[in-house]
């Protein structure tokens, strides 16, 4: 499969490459700084980079970025910021990249431990997790050509020491369960799902 992959430079989307090369499949990657580069808050960003691609077989997008601080303390604009970068970002290779999908293709999302367990300073990532997921789950009936939509919700990375402390008392996760996340939503037969590790 040709498999466009956003965010290949990232702990998730560094999973996923090495995954998908393993199994064969040609990988595109993408990221602020490839050639062609990335921006996922930038719908024009993200036309120029489908434009460039052409037709595949797959869109997996593992990026986002939310900020990190008590609810007390986040503004509109950090709620903005998180809904922009990891929602909106995420969605509009929906809303742009059908057309560049084969039929039976594929779209995979990233999200999050954050939707389904808190943990401190994490709402603004947990409000932009639950919306993606909600998105996948809505959006999945009405996607046309057989066209399937998943997004895989990873915990804590267990090659992620440095956030450990920061999700107390959950199970890290190993590499080898978030690729098979991965693989299920690519080359299997679901959709509308949200794939927990």
């Amino acid at each position: 499969m040709k498999i466009l992959l956003v965010g290949s430079g990232g702990h998730v989307g560094g999973v996923a490459r090495d995954e998908f090369e393993q199994r064969g499949h040609d990988v595109i990657c993408a990221t602020r700084s490839t050639d062609p580069g990335v921006d996922t808050s930038d719908a024009e960003s993200i036309s120029n980079l489908l434009r460039s691609v052409g037709t595949v077989d797959a869109i997996v997008i593992a990026v986002g970025a939310a900020a990190f601080k008590p609810v007390t303390e986040l503004t509109r604009e950090d709620y903005v910021a998180a809904f922009t970068s990891k929602t909106l970002g995420q969605i509009e290779f929906v809303t742009q990249g059908l057309d560049h999908l084969t039929d039976g293709g594929s779209i995979t999302f990233v999200t999050g431990v954050l939707s389904r367990e808190p943990i401190p300073t994490a709402s603004a990532a947990a409000m932009a997790n639950g919306a993606v997921e909600s998105f996948v789950i809505s959006a999945a009936p009405e996607l046309p050509r057989g066209i399937r939509i998943n997004a895989v919700s990873p915990n804590v990375l267990a090659n992620s020491p440095h956030y450990h402390d920061a999700f107390a008392g959950m199970t890290p996760v190993t590499d080898e369960a978030v690729a098979n996340a991965f693989v299920r939503s690519v080359e299997g037969n679901v959709t509308g799902r949200i794939l927990t590790v």
